[in-house]
């Protein structure tokens, strides 16, 4: 998920589009309304020494999280295929990605899904230990600042695992004749709160003021499944979504006979794992992991079971975004 704290950014530039024994190692759980954990990975307790695992970067954990067993991971899980709720769990790329993760570190990750925009805030105040929810990788998130360069709050660091662009989807056979993102000038477009996409639809629309155009005519929701029906219902002739997000929209809902994307995607850039800059030792340890699921394979695997392969990265880089 592209917000502006994004997912999904401030959208930020935005968001995009194993099988089997995807070193998945255990079901994840929905623990209470809107958790969800997930089993994979293996640690033991001795009371002595504390948290002891034959996990291959348990090592390099903070000692914190090794007793505890545990990462909590904060998501919004509203975005097929990246993370939603399907049968009581939540599943999609980002849980997979963490459960294959949590098996190198030897933890449990588990979930709790809350607003897009309250990610990093419930982060930085000790709720989660990560978040995790397709959210853009920006110097805005990672200094803490808002659209005008005021400073919000201490900012995050990100582990960049996924990339993707900010994508325009309209109603089955376009009856608006919308192209591109240019075309949003004086139409009404819905977008989800917070995301770095609807930062997408205000750059937009100041690029068509200063043209002299009409500014777009935004419509922000609280969450993405709001801004899907506004467009399904005409009230909207377009929606900005993560490209993957969009790919998977445009190919299940209705059964492929909603939705449309429409141009290209604009504006690709790296969704990270956000974490807490006092905490480098656990973004040291998460960058680690991503890169051992990369080279055993099982990140390839992850992405070919839910059609992201586009988003591939080839190796970790924390703090990548721009």
């Amino acid at each position: 998920m592209t917000a502006s704290t994004t997912r999904r950014t401030t959208a930020a530039r935005s968001r995009i589009a194993a099988v089997g024994a995807i070193a998945v190692a255990g079901a994840l759980l929905l623990t209470g309304c809107g958790d969800q954990t997930d089993d994979s990975g293996s640690s033991g307790k001795d009371k002595d020494s504390g948290k002891t695992s034959s996990a291959p970067l348990f090592d390099k954990l903070p000692k914190k999280i090794q007793d505890a067993g545990v990462l909590k991971a904060g998501t919004n899980a509203e975005y097929a295929p990246m993370e939603f709720q399907e049968g009581g769990k939540i599943v999609g790329v980002d849980p997979d990605i963490a459960a294959a993760l949590g098996e190198k570190l030897g933890v449990k990750v588990e979930f709790t899904s809350g607003s897009f925009d309250g990610l990093i805030t419930s982060l930085n105040s000790g709720r989660y230990d990560i978040a995790m929810s397709s959210i853009t990788d920006n110097k805005q998130r990672q200094e803490g600042l808002d659209d005008k360069g005021k400073k919000l709050g201490p900012g995050v660091d990100f582990v960049d695992y996924f990339v993707a662009g900010t994508a325009v989807y309209v109603q089955k056979g376009n009856p608006k004749g919308i192209n591109s993102i240019e075309d949003l000038c004086g139409q009404p477009a819905a977008v989800q709160r917070g995301t770095t996409y609807e930062k997408a639809l205000q750059d937009q629309s100041k690029k068509c003021t200063d043209a002299g155009k009409k500014a777009v005519k935004i419509q922000s929701f609280e969450n993405d499944t709001e801004a899907q029906t506004r467009v399904k219902s005409g009230g909207a002739v377009a929606g900005v979504n993560d490209y993957p997000v969009a790919v998977d929209l445009v190919r299940k809902a209705d059964n492929g006979k909603a939705f449309e994307i429409v141009g290209e995607q604009v504006d690709a850039g790296p969704f990270g794992i956000a974490v807490n800059k006092d905490n480098k030792e656990l973004t040291a340890a998460l960058e680690a992991a991503v890169n051992a699921i990369i080279e055993d394979g099982t990140y390839t695997k992850i992405l070919e079971k839910w059609g992201a392969e586009t988003g591939a990265v080839d190796k970790a880089v924390v703090n990548g975004g721009k």
